[in-house]
Formats: C-alpha cells, sequence, structure tokens
C-alpha cells in the first residue's frame, strides 16, 4: 500500500505537465509576424476538418472579408453569416450592406478570403468595420499584418483561421423576402440608410489553420 502511495502522486504529476503542454499557445511579438512566411504560421484542412463552432465564428470573433490584389485591397468586419453547402460545394455565406467598399471588389476578382481572430485581436477586427476604406485611409492604417496566401489572395498573419472563397452568387434581398424577426432588420436599412442588402455565397477553396 505505501508503494501505491508513492507511485500516484508521480502520475498525478506526469499527467498535470502533460496537459498544460497541451495547452500552451503560441504567442508572438509584432516583429515576428513580420519576419514569418505563410508556410511557417498556417497549415491546410479540409473544409470538413473545420472544428470551430460555426456560431462563434460568427456571433462573437466575427469575421474580417478581404478582397484585391496587394496594391490595393480592402477589409470588412462581417458579423452576419455562415457555412454549409450551397449548390452541392462547401460554401461560406455572408450578409453584407450592398455600399460596402470591399463588395466592389469581391465582385471585380471573385475571390475572396475570411479570417477569423483570437479574442486579443478584438479590437483590430472591429476597426474594420469602423470606417469605409473608400473614403478613408483605413487600409493605410492597418492594424493586422497583411500576408498572400499560396493562391495570390490577401490574408492576416495573425489569423486563428483562413478560409478562401471563389464567389458563386451575389443576391439582392428584397423586403418582401422576409418575415419573422428579418422583416423589421431589412426595413430599417431600407428607411434609414436607402441601401439594399446582399447575400454572398463563395465556394470554399482552402482552408488554413493556424498552427
Amino acid at each position: 500500500m505505501k508503494k501505491l502511495i508513492f507511485i500516484l502522486p508521480i502520475l498525478m504529476i506526469i499527467s498535470c505537465n502533460n496537459i498544460s503542454k497541451k495547452q500552451e499557445v503560441k504567442v508572438r511579438t509584432t516583429e515576428e509576424f513580420a519576419t514569418l512566411m505563410f508556410d511557417e504560421l498556417f497549415t491546410e484542412i479540409k473544409p470538413t476538418d473545420i472544428s470551430e463552432n460555426v456560431f462563434k465564428l460568427f456571433g462573437k470573433d466575427y469575421a474580417v472579408v478581404t478582397a484585391g490584389s496587394e496594391s490595393y485591397f480592402n477589409s470588412m468586419t462581417v458579423g452576419y453569416g455562415g457555412l454549409g453547402i450551397h449548390l452541392g460545394f462547401p460554401a461560406t455565406w455572408c450578409f453584407l450592406n450592398a455600399n460596402r467598399y470591399t463588395l466592389e471588389f469581391i465582385r471585380g476578382d471573385q475571390v475572396y478570403t475570411m479570417c477569423w481572430f483570437d479574442d486579443n485581436y478584438k479590437d483590430a477586427v472591429l476597426y474594420y468595420g469602423s470606417m469605409s476604406g473608400r473614403d478613408s485611409d483605413k487600409m493605410a492604417n492597418n492594424p493586422l499584418s497583411y500576408v498572400i496566401t499560396p493562391n495570390g489572395n490577401i490574408a492576416y498573419k495573425e489569423a486563428k483561421l483562413i478560409i478562401e472563397c471563389r464567389l458563386m452568387e451575389i443576391t439582392t434581398v428584397s423586403m418582401d423576402d422576409f418575415y419573422y424577426r428579418g422583416k423589421e432588420f431589412i426595413n430599417e436599412g431600407f428607411l434609414d440608410a436607402n441601401y439594399n442588402y446582399e447575400l454572398v455565397f463563395g465556394e470554399i477553396t482552402n482552408v488554413w489553420k493556424k498552427i
């Protein structure tokens, strides 16, 4: 019995050490991000291997949607959307104001990225929704470090999850299409801002997870 009492605490210490190692999170400084390449930060996974809770991704974390080229691109914050199957393909969808500047880039290039971040980047995420890049220097004061994916799209080094999309469909929303809850929301947009809303569907072409 004495031997068992002596061995058990040792096993508990080893077990605790293993748990703490698994819970370690890599924290990188801005200077470290500047020197790292895309393949040093991210690994590719399948859409079916996305383990994040979609309700948290869109309802709490929010996404940063980016379109354009390295010479000229724009990002915006998105809080309404989801993941699923559209026309038989794994896809994302998001609900955008029709007057968004980023939407012009999406229509033109027909490719874009959606990035999600850990909570400590929430202020930076919300920054992209605080003003329009059409009539401000929003992107010149970019709070995050942009990076080019292997497919030539713009994403961010600080992201925990990157989804690359190819535009499938943009559907203009009509007030007559909405009933419970949505009716009031859409009606407010039309009356107060005099613009429509767009449902944007994109086929998921690549998914990247932070290493």
